[in-house]
């Protein structure tokens, strides 16, 4: 390692262990503090402005996800992700990447004011787009904890930061009312985050930098990351890039609420899997020994367990659940909370597979399997609005991850990885509770499909 950072205390399964209890526990919390402040804001501003934010999340994510090289992911990988020249020369691409996508923010803000109607996006794009320039410049000493799963001191940072984010929201909106109290806290926190970064976590500092061969060996890699993240873009985005075509803005704002909550569960099991698995899948790959298999074996089993047990209870209770938190305008949002959390099962079981040819260097692997989900995603969300609307298209997308598995299946069985035992332990459970689901909250999934 570089710097004065302690090294690494324990073994590699041990190390992992940890840092997916400091990461499940961060999301927690994180997700606890989004959804107060959830509650609080949907109290103080009006539907249509969470609609506006669904459209510039979009809108970001699409930049950061369309122009994504993986710098993390080769830090975490790279035999050289400890060596300063590597880790300067990738800071240098990370900071040229966040000026430009700033300038791309501020160049689609009046054609997307144009394409969808709402004048305000002209100026709220490129003030939400500065935090994608400050970001960028996050020193790469945050990756190189991620890199040795040493997670407490980020787990902290970024706890810290989204706190700053909330207070900023909730007094905005309570001074302005305005959709502005969304909008100022992202460029807040994403400079916070870097200053945090800087004094709070030791070792080398950052400079300026271009190692030809450091650059050789990230552009080798990343090339396939870049395609690979356009694609997940499509997996995490294309639906609401898709319904805002077929939805009211008041619509796409409750679609957005009952995405959030349905869709904690995964973004829980993909932050531990992007945290860990990397560094486990290159330490103690479970092709190489038994006794690796084994030890994989129950992390992924209670990792699977604990998701759809999550999404059970979303989609068991969603409908009673935006009754408790919401108010009426939002009641909408309860059948499609259970909808999605459905949908959402079959990628609680595959997401802790394709890290694995990340660890192992094959990129190009990681992008068409993306590729081919991303594509299945969106032809089932299309054709099932097409044929049904909002249900047919949450129906479609559920098809379309259960598909997208078997491709799982095929990459995880070339690296050594996959776990047939545990896949058809976790397709029980989902058989098991589907039918129950269905069966409690027929007549509002009813009214959801009549209601388009």
């Amino acid at each position: 390692m570089t710097g004065t950072e302690a090294p690494p205390r324990g073994g590699i399964f041990a190390r992992a262990m940890r840092g997916m209890a400091l990461t499940a526990t961060s999301q927690i919390v994180q997700n606890l503090l989004r959804l107060a402040s959830n509650l609080i804001l949907t109290r103080l501003l009006y539907p249509e402005a969470f609609g506006i934010m669904a459209l510039v999340a979009v809108v970001l994510t699409g930049l950061v996800m369309f122009s994504d090289v993986g710098l993390g992911a080769a830090i975490a990988q790279s035999p050289r992700g400890d060596d300063q020249d590597f880790l300067d020369t990738a800071w240098t691409v990370q900071i040229a990447r966040g000026f430009l996508l700033f300038l791309a923010a501020c160049a689609l803000g009046w054609p997307m004011a144009q394409f969808y109607g709402v004048p305000e996006l002209a100026q709220i794009l490129p003030v939400a787009g500065s935090s994608l320039f400050l970001s960028g410049f996050t020193p790469t000493r945050a990756e190189t904890l991620a890199r040795h799963l040493m997670l407490g001191r980020l787990v902290a940072i970024d706890l810290s930061v989204q706190v700053a984010g909330i207070l900023v929201m909730v007094g905005v909106a309570m001074a302005t009312g305005s959709i502005w109290a969304l909008v100022v806290a992202m460029p807040g926190q994403g400079l916070a985050r870097v200053v945090m970064v800087h004094w709070l976590v030791p070792g080398a500092p950052n400079r300026l930098r271009w190692d030809r061969t450091a650059a050789a060996e990230l552009i080798g890699f990343g090339k396939w990351i870049f395609f690979s993240t356009a694609c997940s873009f499509l997996l995490l985005q294309g639906d609401k890039a898709v319904l805002s075509l077929y939805l009211s803005l008041e619509a796409l704002g409750r679609y957005n609420i009952a995405y959030f909550l349905a869709s904690a569960p995964v973004m829980l099991g993909l932050a531990l899997v992007q945290r860990v698995m990397i560094p486990l899948y290159r330490n103690a790959p479970p092709g190489a020994s038994a006794a690796n298999f084994a030890r994989m074996r129950r992390l992924r089993g209670g990792l699977t367990a604990g998701l759809l047990a999550m999404l059970a209870v979303a989609a068991l209770g969603g409908v009673w659940i935006v009754d408790l938190l919401y108010d009426d305008r939002y009641a909408q949002a309860g059948p499609i909370l259970v909808l999605v959390a459905l949908v959402q099962m079959p990628l609680a079981v595959g997401m802790s597979y394709d890290q694995a040819a990340l660890a192992a260097g094959d990129s190009r692997g990681y992008f068409l399997l993306t590729a081919l989900r991303a594509g299945l995603q969106l032809a089932g969300l299309y054709l099932g609005m097409e044929t049904a609307g909002l249900t047919g298209g949450l129906v479609g997308q559920g098809l379309a991850a259960l598909a997208g598995h078997l491709a799982i299946v095929g990459l995880a069985r070339r690296h050594r990885v996959w776990d047939g035992a545990h896949d058809a332990a976790a397709g029980a459970a989902i058989l098991a509770i589907a039918p129950g689901v269905l069966a409690l909250h027929g007549p509002a999934l009813a009214g959801l499909s009549a209601g388009g």
